[in-house]
This record gives C-alpha cells, structure tokens and sequence, in this order.
C-alpha cells in the first residue's frame, strides 16, 4: 500500500501538471496521497517534512536563481543578449540559418542568460533569417529549443545553467564534472540535433512548406540601437571565466561550494552588464525588480517539487522503492537516468525531476559511487544529462512558453522540439552510461 501511495502520487502530479495546474499547489497535494498511505501524520507531513524539504533547497539554490534571473533581465533590457545573437546569426548566415539560431542560443545559454530570454530575443532574429532563407517557421521552435534546452543545459562541462549545478549540492562534485562524458554527450546532442533539424528543412522545402509571415506582425529588429556585440559579450565571458577560475583554485576548494562559484560568477556578470550598458539602462531599478520577482517563481516551482521528494523518502514504501530502482541489473547510472528522467517527464521540470530524484536517492548513489567504484562525477553528469530528457514532455513550461512565442501549435512543431529535446539527449545520456562503464569519465 505505502508503494502503491508512492506511484499513485507520482500518477497525480503527472497528470494534474499536464493538465497544466501549477506545482506550487499540486506537489503539496501529492505528497499527502503519499504520506496518507505511507504512515505519515498528514498535517506533520506537511508541515515539517514536506517544508523542509520545499525550505532546504530554497535556502542553497535561491542566491543562484536569483542571480540568473537578473543576469538575464539585465542582459534582456539592454539589448546585450540579442546584440550578441544577431552578431552570430549574421556570421554564420542565411544559408544555415538553422544552426545560426542554435548557435546563437546556445551561447547564451552557456553564457549564463536564462533560457526564457533567450526565446524572446531570439525569436525576432529567428523570423528574419527564416523569411531571407525562405525556410518554414515550423523549425523555429525546434532550433531554439535545441540551442537553449539541452547541450549547454545538461552537458557542457560548467555551465553555470542551473541543471548542471544542483548535483554539485548532493554529491560534492564541481559544475566541470566528468568533462569527457559531457562533451561526448554535448557534441551528441549538437552535432544530432543539427543533422535531424537540417534533414526536417530540406524535407518541407520539398514539399512546398516554406516560409509565411506570422500573424502577429514581428517587428523587426532595429540593428543600430543595438550596443556593440564585442562589448555584450564581455559579461557572458566573465562569468565562465569566472566559474572556471574559481572552481580550479584548490586553496578554496575546502572552504567554497560551486554554488558558492556561481553566485560569484553571476554577481561579476551583473555588474559587467550594468556597467557597460548604464545609458541603456534607464530604468535600472525596475529591471532589477523585474528579474528579482522572476526568480521567486521559478525558485518555488522547483522547491514545490523537493518538498515532494522528502515526503516520498519519509513514507514507510520508500524502501520498497528504493529496492526497485536501485535493483534495476547493470551499471547504477541506469537506474539513476531512469528515476530522473521518470521524475522530470512527470514534473515537467528538469530541474524539478532530479531534485525529486536526488532529494530522494541522492545518498544512495553515493553510497553506490563507493561500493561500485564509478566515480561520483559520473553520477553527477549523468543526473544533469538526464534532467534535460523527458522534460520536454507536451506539458513542460518552457515547450508552452516557446511554442506561444513563435506563434506555433503542437501539432506544427512539437515533434521537432521532441526529436531535439528529448530522444537525441536520451541517447547523450546512453553514450555517457557506456563511457563510464570503461573509465572514460
């Protein structure tokens, strides 16, 4: 019965999240089918354990969320980010306009700037170099989601995107962890993603399906109130390059976590882009309130979710769960790509999911890392890839938000996003498994 609870919570939140109810809510819900029927007092339940749960995380991630979401605003109102896109899209061209927009996005996206701006300044770009390449607007979604939701999302070795950051808390590790693993991984997802979007573009040409203006007109962009790319670049810059100094200093090492890293990477990114963008920043305040009120949301979303997974391990069936995940035959990283990736396709979050999973489990993969001998950077790549596959599930967040943005259907592009977003990164994740299972790491 308490096994039962755990599955029957977990069907619930699937079901009402695709449903499109918020997880705040939902979670808390969830988690009381799962305490009824697990032995748990309800109100206690709630109360202590499913809050501190909800309170833990918030109280190690909302610096980082904070931070990225400012970054973003700041970089978004100054024209910064999409100085830095039109500047790669025109240098890559029309002819591959394709892997111009992915490219684009994903420096962004590695650069630190939340993938929720990146949709709304790219997707202006993405419309001029569709309509001088005369290639369907269907594709639009799939490019940005491809630049924006998985490579530097998941697998790139220290990007400061939050997915790649929260394994860090559970298991020790850095936000470089098991570089070879993420950059086979990241080329899997580029250079495969590129090769199916590029085949989908010659397809609909063939068939007639070429370009056709939106019906909401989109302004176009206006090139000479943009500030100077070179310049836009610099906070980007500075906050990889920051990241990767100060995870390499050993002298800090004992006393400074990457959370600690990130929140020293975003700030020099912060005052960089305020710094070189002042005149263009009129209403600084508001701008700085603007992301500030961003992050709240987006902070509690995923904490909603971590709040359920300390009930889950609470519940008397946690056992039985743990036995059956963990006694999937083979390599553990297996069983760890299953849970999160089960858990994100359910939540609708990458983010979510494998803080569920790793709130749950996270001690146990540790325990296995030893007794196993696969190093626990293996894990932490593994998690991170993981997250970013069955998320993009119909009801992800950032699927409506992207598809609303771009004028488009389900029906019109969503098995581009799915192909890209979901099915190449799963077999990312497959290829680090087998990497690992040789040392390769």
């Amino acid at each position: 019965m308490p096994l039962f609870g755990i599955i029957l919570g977990l069907a619930l939140l699937m079901f009402l999240a695709y449903k499109g109810m918020s997880i705040i809510w939902i979670a808390p819900l969830c988690a009381l089918v799962v305490a009824l029927t697990g032995g748990l007092d309800l109100l206690p339940a709630y109360t202590d354990t499913y809050m501190t749960g909800l309170v833990g995380f918030a109280r190690s991630w909302f610096p980082a969320f904070l931070l990225g979401a400012i970054f973003g605003k700041v970089m978004d109102e100054s024209g910064a980010a999409r100085s830095v896109a039109y500047w790669i899209t025109r240098l890559i061209g029309t002819k591959f306009a394709v892997a111009a927009v992915v490219i684009a996005c994903g420096v962004l996206t590695w650069g630190g700037v939340s993938l929720f701006v990146v949709v709304f300044a790219i997707y202006p770009l993405a419309v001029a170099l569709f309509r001088e390449a005369n290639i369907s607007r269907k594709l639009i979604p799939g490019a940005i989601a491809l630049g924006s939701f998985t490579f530097t999302m998941t697998a790139i070795p220290g990007t400061p995107q939050i997915q790649n950051m929260i394994p860090t808390d559970y298991f020790g590790t850095s936000a470089y962890a098991a570089p070879i693993m993420g950059i086979v991984g990241a080329a899997i997802m580029l250079f495969g993603g590129l090769a199916y979007l590029m085949h989908r573009e010659k397809k609909l040409t063939a068939a007639g399906d070429v370009f056709t203006e939106p019906k909401d007109k989109v302004k176009d962009v206006d090139v000479k109130s943009l500030p100077s790319p070179a310049l836009s670049a610099i906070p980007l810059v500075l906050v990889i390059g920051v990241l990767f100094t100060l995870e390499n200093m050993e002298n800090l090492a004992e006393t400074y976590s990457s959370a600690q890293y990130l929140i020293i990477a975003l700030v020099t990114g912060i005052l960089a882009a305020i710094l070189l963008n002042l005149k263009r920043l009129p209403k600084l305040i508001e701008t700085l309130n603007a992301g500030a009120s961003g992050s709240v949301m987006a902070i509690l979303n995923t904490s909603a979710a971590v709040g359920f997974g300390a009930v889950v391990r609470a519940s008397t069936g946690f056992e039985t769960l743990t036995d059956l995940v963990l006694g999937i035959e083979g390599n553990p990283l297996i069983s760890q790509a299953l849970a999160v990736n089960v858990l994100a396709g359910a939540t609708g979050s990458a983010s979510g999911g494998m803080g569920i999973a790793l709130e749950a489990l996270g001690e146990q993969y540790v325990a296995l890392s030893v007794s196993s001998g696969i190093p626990i950077e293996a894990f932490h790549r593994i998690a991170s890839m993981s997250s970013g596959g069955l998320d993009t599930l119909p009801h992800n967040g950032a699927v409506l938000t992207l598809l609303a943005v771009c004028g488009m259907t389900h029906k019109d592009s969503y098995k581009d996003i799915f192909v890209v977003g979901s099915l190449i990164p799963v077999a990312a994740v497959i290829s680090g498994i087998l990497l690992a299972s040789i040392g390769l790491i």
